[in-house]
């Protein structure tokens, strides 16, 4: 399994560094203190990693990460297990992998994140999850439109937003997903999205149940 592609099917996740020996491995671990830990046994034979070093190694850390060993076979699984390794992968699919980090999130409460950074070329912006009023496609570009009315472009599709916003981030429409909080009104017959701002936005018939879901989130917090 290829660990720098799993940031591209998981987009919530933040590759660190792929480090090929324990010193460099152990020393990002301390410095970045990451919550997850990816540990090839295929790595080349030239390293020094093993994972009784790296058990032993933890020891010695305040907080001991979450780790997951990636091997082709089950011959280090019970060597794993026994040296206090998170999990075991032997399925090179991200289907596998999706429900390993699944146990992952269950296992450490992740902390919420306030903001996304959005990148444009070598600009990064970070941008308040409260600030953004609604996210529009525009080819294989995508728009947030702000509270104070400016738009940030960012050169990914809505579809990879989708999957990283929060949920009170809703898709009302193909090019459209709001921030159900700027929604003032809803208007079914005209298939309209009104916001705080004076401006609407379409829905489509394929997204009415995610509007109507938007009610009902409405009315549970009333």
């Amino acid at each position: 399994m290829d660990v720098k592609r799993i940031t591209e099917f998981f987009p919530n996740y933040f590759c660190a560094g792929i480090f090929p020996n324990n010193t460099d491995a152990l020393e990002a671990i301390v410095k970045v203190k990451p919550q997850l830990v990816f540990f090839n046994t295929s790595v080349k034979p030239n390293s020094n990693i093993t994972i009784e070093v790296l058990a032993e190694s933890f020891e010695y850390l305040p907080l001991i990460p979450y780790i997951i060993v990636l091997s082709p076979t089950n011959v280090f699984a019970l060597n794993s297990i026994q040296n206090g390794m998170s999990d075991y992968i032997t399925e090179s699919n991200f289907h596998t992998l999706g429900k390993c980090l699944s146990k992952f999130e269950k296992y450490i409460p992740t902390i919420p994140q306030k903001s996304i950074c959005i990148k444009s070329y070598s600009d990064y912006r970070f941008l308040n999850y409260t600030d953004i009023v609604y996210v529009k496609a525009d080819n294989n570009t995508t728009d947030f439109k702000l509270i104070n009315g400016s738009i940030v472009t960012a050169y990914k599709t809505l579809k990879y937003f989708e999957l990283s916003l929060p949920p009170y981030f809703i898709r009302i429409h193909k090019s459209y997903i709001v921030n159900i909080y700027f929604i003032s009104r809803i208007h079914f017959s005209k298939s309209r999205c009104y916001l705080n701002f004076n401006e609407e936005l379409p829905f489509s018939n394929n997204y009415r149940n995610s509007v109507e879901h938007i009610l009902y989130l409405n009315l549970i917090g009333n």
